[in-house]
């Protein structure tokens, strides 16, 4: 297993290097696809053989770990210079500081700090399990789908210099990142693979080299780093107080002897990772990057390392200062990113503000701490996985197709594109409706708190998904709205097989949820708490099941039954005689017009220049009251 484990995290930064020096177009897309579909196969792989065995917790060293050691020390030291000439090149030396500062503190710690007691450095488990899965299959997919998309974007952005072989290269970077830092057990190896996630983001929402594009990947970067210097702060309090590098010592540490410094530095890192308030604004800048960015790094993977982060932590936040901080943010974040999200058309952006939405109710579950919560949490990080990564990709390629993002131009998209209309609807569908599973998530962290009993958290979880309910519902129904044409439609072949796959993904793990909860979820919540109980009971969820089922067996039998009857035009009532057309109407005064519908946004009440500002202040408020207090009661005890 180790062997497998050290080719799983080396081999994707080696697979970097192909799309990076092959110049041909076709041929380095062939590359991307090889290579993306050996990693999931090994991801896969790894996954099944640990569950084949049992799946018991595996704890082990890779082999060479003294020189894996010390290569990581010599990346912490490049990434530092790396930031460094960047932000002296673009004139924001300033954040570079922050590098220096929490590269100097890593290094120091480790050369000349109190000698940390030997403990391994890897370590898989079931929360180790679903990530691996979802970075191989998931993060691949969008890999695949990048392809044939870069290739459109060139097409339709000639104003921009085509960097595809440098997008696709840092594409697989960040797998490897990612992979390395759900392995980990070592604080400096996760610091280390943290910290290339951040750099990888930077570059990437840097792409395109606009003022804009590189103002918002130095906002993502100081925001990223702000995060980073809480690890190296946990890192060097544990090794001076602790004694140790080890995660789960001071998961041990936190729930046993109450030592919350490092606990809520790495909480507070997270928080910033997973684009909480005060830090939402990095993830929103991210969307001046291409489609594939915003789908595997802010939406799908990345901002999924944050959350993955809190749930290890669960159990040492539970009842404590650090829990309530983190729930409080998490909760208030999930309320206010749905009421921003209303005042949007943006496409992009109502998925910004949905994901940070959703990543706000994920932190809260894990801020919890409770059984409960947790087995909620998981499968929100699951279902908005799969999601919100297939609704990024429907949306850059609807874009790529009509040249807008702007939902009012999606009106009748299920005639003018039916099936970027069906990929977008089961999307949507996914994200609010019953039966489908983020639902049922909301449900189970609902009746968590009820339980708890915590009426805040109620409170922020019923109004938050009322107004998510209100933003999808509008979307949804512009895209059943009337038109009268079909369009062309030049999405790439391998982007609706990304698509495509995630659908289907994404149907198969609504119908297969009483088996994920039964051999994953519960397994996982054994190993964290020692029992594990289902929220919801089984019978509940085979009726969701059946359900799901009724949602896709009717239409298609309908479908059988009319497919060969002609349609026929319905005359829709307008505010006068229609001329026939569906569009134009003859008013009272005998003039005609033209129908015209759109949404209504509500910016009055949830527009940006309303809410954000006071939502980054009192997110920045809650944060800097409960890390004063947690500090304080370290200081005094």
């Amino acid at each position: 297993m180790d062997k497998l484990v050290t080719v799983l995290i080396c081999l994707p930064f080696l697979m970097a290097l192909l799309p990076a020096v092959i110049k041909h177009d076709r041929i380095r897309g062939y590359a991307v696809y090889l290579c993306g579909f050996v990693i999931a196969a090994l991801a896969v792989f790894t996954a099944g053989l640990w569950y084949a065995r049992g799946g018991e917790v595996l704890t082990f060293d890779l082999p060479f770990t003294e020189i894996f050691d010390k290569a990581i020390l010599a990346g912490d030291v490049f990434l530092m210079f790396l930031i460094i000439y960047l932000s002296v090149k673009h004139r924001k030396t300033v954040i570079s500081l922050l590098s220096v500062i929490q590269t100097c503190l890593v290094i120091w710690t480790e050369l000349f700090g109190p000698e940390a007691v030997n403990a391994h450095h890897i370590r898989i488990d079931w929360l180790t399990f679903i990530m691996i899965l979802i970075i191989g299959i998931i993060g691949v997919a969008i890999g695949i789908y990048a392809v044939g998309y870069m290739r459109g974007y060139h097409i339709h952005h000639k104003e921009f210099a085509d960097r595809s072989n440098f997008f696709l290269s840092m594409i697989f970077v960040f797998y490897g990142a990612m992979f390395g830092l759900v392995f980990s057990m070592n604080l400096i190896w996760l610091y280390f693979f943290w910290e290339i996630t951040s750099v990888c983001s930077f570059l990437l929402i840097g792409y395109t080299r606009t003022e804009e594009a590189v103002n918002n990947s130095f906002g993502a970067l100081w925001m990223n780093l702000l995060g980073g210097l809480g690890i190296a702060v946990a890192i060097t309090y544990a090794v001076y107080a602790e004694h140790t590098v080890n995660l789960y010592d001071v998961i041990d540490f936190g729930k046993e002897a109450g030592l919350l410094i490092p606990v809520g530095m790495l909480a507070f890192a997270a928080l910033t990772k997973s684009a909480q308030f005060p830090f939402s604004g990095w993830l929103l800048g991210a969307m001046a990057a291409p489609t594939p960015s915003s789908a595997l790094l802010h939406s799908a993977t990345m901002v999924k390392a944050g959350v993955y982060l809190l749930i290890r932590l669960a159990i040492a936040m539970n009842g404590n200062y650090v829990g309530q901080m983190v729930y409080l943010c998490g909760g208030f974040t999930f309320l206010v990113a749905s009421c921003l999200a209303i005042s949007q058309s943006d496409g992009k952006k109502v998925l910004a503000y949905s994901t940070i939405s959703n990543l706000g109710l994920i932190v809260a579950c894990a801020g919890a701490g409770y059984q409960e919560t947790i087995w909620a949490a998981v499968f929100l990080v699951i279902f908005h996985a799969v999601s919100k990564s297939m609704l990024f990709q429907c949306v850059g390629a609807i874009e790529n197709t009509t040249g807008s993002r702007d939902i009012e131009d999606m009106e009748g998209l299920a005639v003018r594109y039916p099936k970027l209309a069906f990929i977008l609807m089961v999307g949507i569908a996914g994200m609010f409706l019953a039966p489908f599973g983020m639902l049922i998530s909301k449900w189970a962290a609902l009746k968590a708190f009820v339980d708890a009993p915590s009426a805040l958290m109620v409170l922020f979880i019923v109004f938050g998904s009322a107004t998510t309910m209100f933003y999808w519902t509008k979307w949804f129904a512009k895209i059943l709205g009337i038109h009268e044409s079909r369009g062309k439609d030049v999405t790439q072949r391998n982007e609706y097989v990304s698509m495509y796959f995630h659908a289907i993904f994404l149907i198969l793990l609504c119908v297969g949820f009483p088996f994920l909860s039964k051999y994953v979820i519960e397994p996982l919540m054994n190993d964290m708490y020692g029992s594990a109980s289902p929220v919801i009971s089984e019978g509940n969820i085979a009726i969701m099941v059946i359900m799901i089922c009724a949602i896709f067996v009717v239409p298609s039998v309908n479908y059988l039954l009319t497919r060969n009857r002609k349609d026929k035009t319905v005359m829709v009532y307008m505010g006068g005689a229609n001329t026939g057309d569906n569009k134009r109407f003859v008013d009272s005064q005998g003039d005609s017009k033209e129908l015209q519908i759109s949404n209504w946004y509500m910016t009055n009440w949830f527009g940006e220049d309303k809410l954000f500002r006071p939502a980054v202040a009192i997110g920045a408020l809650i944060l800097l009251i409960f890390l004063c207090v947690i500090v304080g009661g370290a200081v005094h005890a």
